[in-house]
């Protein structure tokens, strides 16, 4: 729970929108991301950084939010599940893990959501050895990876469409 500070408020960019928050620095940046912004994209899973459900991007890098203090994220552009896109436009990677029914609990998802799409950043033709590394540090108990597998490489052809349709802008 982020706990207050008698220090000054703390300054971050989220999802493109600049936000304040009387969090303490060293609070971890899921609790100021739930409970301060309200974003309940990230998950709290294991609380070690180990399972991935609680993935954000920073400056477009996946991050496990649970471990990472809220003084390290300033100056720097978090990106959360709801950064991507909204229920009514997903963005294309959120439109893959629909597409391809992807969830059974759907407690992962935002780390494999959010893994994929700072894999696409970077990569926007990744191989499918590539995506399963790149997803091989997040944690799945229902057994769903056969849809996540098939969700990741969809996005990437639905990126690649995008790209095309925008002419490279995205």
């Amino acid at each position: 729970m982020a706990t207050t500070s008698s220090s000054s408020p703390l300054q971050l960019r989220v999802n493109g929108r600049d936000c304040t928050t009387a969090a303490t620095p060293d609070t971890a940046l899921l609790y100021v991301l739930r409970n301060d912004l309200e974003l309940n994209g990230p998950k709290y899973g294991c609380g070690l950084g180990e399972c991935g459900a609680c993935t954000v991007l920073i400056d477009g890098v996946a991050a496990r939010s649970c471990v990472i203090p809220v003084r390290a994220a300033q100056g720097h552009e978090v990106t959360t599940l709801e950064g991507l896109g909204s229920r009514a436009q997903p963005g294309p990677t959120q439109q893959a893990f629909i597409d391809c029914q992807a969830a059974q609990c759907g407690y992962c998802l935002n780390g494999m959501i959010m893994t994929v799409e700072a894999l696409l950043r970077r990569n926007p033709d990744p191989t499918e050895a590539q995506l399963r590394n790149e997803l091989s540090h997040n944690l799945c108990r229902c057994g769903t990876h056969v849809e996540i597998m098939q969700a990741a490489l969809r996005a990437a052809r639905l990126r690649q469409a995008q790209s095309a349709q925008t002419g490279g802008a995205q």
